[in-house]
């Protein structure tokens, strides 16, 4: 390696070589609100997975995306999409439209994103997608693949709110991509009857803890965080650790957004 400039697939300008510490381990935080963290994990060459925290107001918005690996610069697609859904929904949240079409908006904005990647159909980058919302009337989400989101309340019952776009063999059917037609994300909205945390996460993470009383079982391992006062950044950590010793096959993305109880009168 020749110490170059590093482009955005993680390659040197200068000499072409992989830099493989390129986005290699990625955090970021909103406050105490919301927390994720991405590795490139184990197996992996670079870190193909994206995501994005952001607010307006009294939302929080959280997107995360994993660029499909059979693609070329995936890993670009994956970026541009949080970077330009996120904007969105800020943008859209912010004038006051309703979360569902704030999510279904920006989810097709991030799609012609992606798809004004590509050289040709069969050359097109893409990725995955889930973004998530929390207000004070409760959780929204949205997605496009198998990228997921699950509602993990401090009290009662873990609840899947997506269901992946795959059929045999769990190939995916929807994506964002200039090969994958018009964008058009499917949607779900929650009140949760007590607080809890968002989780919007990436296959990496759930190819080991798919089921949800795992997925509780592990972040209750965190020392830093109790049943009522979350440490959402090492919440996230947790989870990506164990994917890790777990084998870390893929790129792994966990992010949280905690969400109190919705406020009376919505």
């Amino acid at each position: 390696m020749c110490a170059g400039t590093v482009a955005p697939d993680g390659h040197c300008w200068d000499c072409g070589a992989a830099q493989p510490a390129y986005r290699s381990h990625l955090e970021t935080t909103l406050g105490t609100v919301a927390a994720g963290v991405s590795d490139r994990g184990r197996r992996r060459g670079l870190n193909a997975d994206a995501m994005a925290l952001t607010g307006t107001g009294d939302w929080t918005i959280g997107v995360v995306c994993d660029g499909v690996s059979m693609s070329p610069r995936a890993e670009r697609a994956a970026q541009v999409a949080t970077v330009v859904a996120a904007a969105r929904l800020e943008e859209v949240l912010r004038e006051g439209a309703l979360p569902e079409t704030a999510l279904e908006d920006a989810a097709a904005r991030a799609g012609h994103a992606v798809s004004a990647l590509a050289a040709s159909v069969s050359e097109a980058p893409a990725c995955t997608y889930v973004a998530g919302v929390a207000g004070p009337e409760g959780v929204w989400c949205a997605w496009i693949g198998d990228s997921r989101a699950y509602w993990l309340p401090d009290e009662g019952t873990c609840i899947a709110l997506t269901e992946d776009d795959s059929g045999q063999h769990d190939a995916l059917t929807a994506w964002l991509g200039a090969d994958a037609g018009e964008p058009a994300a499917r949607t779900r909205s929650y009140r949760p009857p007590g607080p809890g945390r968002l989780l919007l996460c990436t296959d990496g993470l759930t190819r080991y803890l798919s089921d949800l009383d795992a997925l509780r079982a592990v972040l209750a391992r965190n020392r830093h965080s109790t049943p009522f006062g979350h440490n959402l950044l090492e919440d996230a950590r947790t989870l990506i650790g164990y994917a890790m010793d777990a084998g870390g096959q893929d790129n792994i993305t966990a992010l949280l957004i905690h969400a109190d109880r919705p406020r009376r009168g919505y």
